[in-house]
């Protein structure tokens, strides 16, 4: 996406092929249109920077998999040399209906992966790793909500070692087995 001028925030060109210097026809040939240009693009980072949400579900317990996934918000939303923040959480909440494809998608791919961490959340009640009475959706909300407000922070600058304490504090929060 860089490469054809489209920044992870969303801002940049409306047409990659206008930052590719035409009329967009080898971009959209290769890509189809702005949209799945967009969607191969979040793709492409949920097996990238993002790869860690699917790696803490299969963590053996519930605390493991809230630590791996919160460490890894951390990680990925601070990599050196690699644009702050996270392109599922701020790609596109500030659209127009022009932008209303990509945020949509968004919206999808947060809700997605909140329901991932519920059901291991589920899980982990099932087989007596979580209390009987905790929340499996609440659990999910919060880390997403958690990790979100990670990945903002980390796009305004906070630094990865002030991002981890967060991390590690909503942890100290953590139901017991």
């Amino acid at each position: 996406m860089r490469s054809l001028g489209c920044q992870p925030n969303g801002g940049g060109q409306a047409d990659p092929g206008a930052a590719a210097g035409d009329d967009g026809g080898p971009a959209y040939a290769a890509f189809g249109d702005k949209e799945d240009l967009f969607r191969k693009a979040l793709d492409r980072y949920t097996e990238g920077p993002a790869s860690y949400g699917a790696r803490a579900l299969q963590e053996p317990t519930a605390r493991r998999v809230a630590a791996a996934f919160l460490n890894g918000s951390v990680r990925a939303t601070t990599r050196p040399g690699c644009p702050t923040g996270c392109l599922g959480v701020q790609g596109a909440l500030a659209t127009g209906d022009p932008g209303s494809d990509a945020r949509d998608a968004l919206i999808a791919w947060r809700n997605e992966h909140t329901s991932r961490l519920r059901d291991r959340f589920r899980q982990a009640v099932d087989e007596g790793d979580l209390p009987p009475d905790a929340d499996p959706e609440l659990l999910a909300r919060y880390l997403m909500t958690v990790a979100n407000g990670i990945a903002v922070q980390a796009a305004g600058g906070t630094a990865r070692d002030d991002l981890q304490q967060v991390a590690d504090m909503a942890l100290r929060s953590w139901p017991p087995a």
